[in-house]
């Protein structure tokens, strides 16, 4: 039975997290998934990270793996709890602006998880991890959760 929502971790997922999950089916995305319907993690984004996630779908650049746009959509759409976007935590800079969206979200949520493999924001581990959030990749968040 899954946990109650309220006692679900929120995540952040930067984009290229979400697309090993959704469309290339990475074995660490299994486990995501898992933990989602399980209700052990809630999944949180803003309208930018779905539009960035939309643009990234449309350019054309994924073509060759055949997205399924409607069902890609609709798994945001079942997994996802958007929000509204946090005022930018300027305590917090990412040295790609474009990963800027993932580390403010993150930290306007206490106790949240970060996933990401871009250096930029793995950077801001130590520093994130004294406002409760825990930024790490995939992989290792895969490994904490076997050995933990």
């Amino acid at each position: 039975m899954p946990a109650p929502f309220a006692a679900a971790q929120a995540v952040v997922l930067d984009t290229n997290v979400v697309f090993d999950w959704l469309l290339f089916a990475h074995p660490d995305g299994q486990a995501l998934d898992a933990a989602l319907v399980r209700g052990e993690l809630r999944w949180i984004a803003t309208a930018v990270m779905r539009d960035e996630f939309t643009h990234v779908l449309s350019r054309g650049a994924l073509d060759r793996w055949q997205p399924d746009l409607a069902a890609l959509q609709a798994r945001w759409d079942r997994h996802c709890t958007e929000l509204p976007t946090p005022p930018a935590a300027s305590r917090y800079r990412c040295t790609d602006p474009d990963d800027q969206k993932f580390i403010d979200l993150a930290a306007d949520n206490s106790t949240c998880l970060l996933l990401s493999r871009d250096r930029a924001v793995l950077k801001l581990a130590r520093r994130l991890r004294q406002v409760g959030v825990d930024v790490m990749t995939p992989a290792t968040w895969v490994a904490t959760r076997i050995t933990g």
